[in-house]
Order: structure tokens, then sequence, then C-alpha cells
């Protein structure tokens, strides 16, 4: 006789499961966004912003206009459906039905379409900022097919359009697909300023009421992050503040350090250095450095058998 469980049983073993806790289950309801379709828009806006260094490579100005006016229309098809259903979504969240939200969606995704232009202009500057900043670049095409941090720069600016435009879900399915590839994690609420560069990337980490100005550049590792949650009377955390800081003009953070408050202002032009730690606005024009640490040589004959 097998000892395997039947599948009846196994069936209404799930079954209990989901009938005990209503959450993480999507059943009885409607909408709910695709996000494999979302992950397909992102393709198709790399493919917009970096002509001829994503997907088709055969370009010239003879099939260029047909060949961004097939992308455009495509993309226009998977966003306004996706961002339909992001709204449809959220109403029935809401308690409400969902209803139609195709005027709705048609109108955002008109919007989003028009500042492609801008946030491609955006981009170019980032990039070059990733050369200008890396000796280690050997080209420009180097930034843009190998750099995990300008992937992580160019969703952000995609999916921070739509956060502005008031889309819920989506925004975040695109920035945490992008943290998933490259350890960078910026939330799509992250107010992001012109020629911003990431060196490294891996382990950066910019909270959602951020503000980071021009000519920025961030190492590994460093935490732009809150310094506590607040709460109201009742225990419940409290939205809508600025929990995280702002980073002025031309600053540079090295690696690992952590910048942490809503009311933490790092001034224009500071310097801080790695690993450190700070909770208190620095003024402009001011380098923030741990005290070095002692470290001690001794000849290997006078070591003994201490070990590190």
């Amino acid at each position: 006789m097998s000892d395997r469980p039947a599948l009846s049983a196994l069936v209404e073993g799930m079954l209990a499961s989901y009938r005990r806790d209503p959450q993480a289950q999507h059943i009885n309801r409607r909408v709910l966004p695709s996000r494999v379709e979302i992950l397909e828009a992102v393709q198709l806006l790399l493919e917009l912003f970096y002509p001829g260094y994503f997907g088709r490579q055969d370009l010239d100005q003879e099939n260029l206009a047909f060949h961004v006016g097939n992308l455009l229309s495509t993309l226009r098809e998977k966003v306004e459906r996706q961002v339909e259903a992001c709204l449809g979504f959220t109403a029935e969240c809401a308690g409400r039905g969902p209803g139609s939200c195709s005027e709705d969606a048609r109108r955002v995704t008109s919007a989003f379409l028009a500042r492609l232009p801008a946030v491609r202009e955006a981009l170019v500057l980032d990039v070059q900022a990733a050369y200008d900043g890396d000796p280690a670049a050997a080209s420009i095409e180097e930034v843009i097919l190998a750099y995990p941090g300008m992937l992580a720069v160019t969703v952000h600016r995609v999916a921070h359009e739509l956060h502005v435009m008031g889309v819920p879900l989506m925004p975040r399915i695109m920035s945490e697909w992008a943290h998933s590839r490259t350890g960078v994690d910026i939330h799509p609420g992250a107010q992001i300023g012109g020629s911003f560069f990431i060196d490294h990337g891996t382990g950066v980490v910019v909270g959602e009421t951020t503000t980071i100005g021009s000519n920025v550049k961030l190492y590994q590792g460093v935490t732009l992050g809150a310094l506590s949650i607040p709460r109201d009377e009742r225990g419940r955390v409290i939205r809508d503040t600025k929990r995280h800081p702002t980073v002025e003009d031309g600053v540079t953070i090295y690696a690992n350090a952590t910048v942490l408050g809503g009311d933490t202002i790092v001034g224009a032009d500071c310097v801080v250095g790695g690993s450190v730690f700070v909770t208190e606005s620095v003024p402009p024009s001011t380098r923030v450095a741990l005290r070095p640490p002692e470290m001690t040589l001794r000849a290997k004959a006078d070591a003994g058998d201490y070990v590190i």
C-alpha cells in the first residue's frame, strides 16, 4: 500500500489553509495587475531609452522611426492595460467596486508617454555622470550594458514618474525587480536630481521620502533611511511624512555610510566618508569622517600564536 497521502486530502488541507487566513490569496476577486506584463513594459522602455543597446541591433536612420513607433504602440497598450488593472485593484481593496478605470488609465498613460523624452534626457546625463565618475569605465557602452547602478537608476526614473501620477503598485513592482537584479533598492517616491551616479551599487538603499540634488554620487552600501517610524496614538504607522534625509547638490557619500532622518540635510558639496552614521544635518562643503583607527604592525616573529 502506498504511504502517499490521497490527492483529495492534500486539496482539502490547502483549502483549509485558505479558509483559516484570508491573506496572501486572491480568490473571489476580479482585478490583479500582471507582473509579467509590467516587466515586459520595462524591457520596451530600455529599448526606447537606449536604442541599439537593448532589443533590435540593426537600427539605422531608415528603419529607426518605424522601430520607435512600433515600440511606443506596444508600450502604450501594455501600460494602459496595467495602469487600469492597478487602479481597479486598489478600488477593490478599498471595498469599492473596481468599476471602469479605463478613462483614468488612458489619461495617465498618455501623460506618462509624453514624459519619456524628458526622462531619456535625464538618463543620458546619468550615463555621462557614471562614465565621468568612474575611472574604471572604459566606455559609455560599458556603463549602459554592464553597470547595475545604471539599470537601477533607469528603472527608478520610470517608476518615479508613475508614482507621481498616482499609479499604485506598478511602480513598486518595477523598482523591486530592479532591486532583485542589481542589489540597489530605490523607492519610487524618492526624488533624484540630474547626473546621479551609484558606483558599484550593491546594498544601496534610498527611502521613499529621500530628496537628492544634482551631481550626487553614492557608493555601495549607502543607506538613506528613516531614523524612526512615526506612529499615532493608536500605534499605527503615520504615512505621508518626511522620514528620510535630504542630500543637496554635489554630495559624495562613500561606502557603507548611513544617513538617517527626515530632518537631516547633507549640505551641498559635502563629502561623507565610509561607514559613518549621520543623524544630524551637515553644513555645506563639510567633510564627515570617522577618526582613523590605530593600526599596529608587528614583525611575524614577534606575533607568537596570536590569530585574528
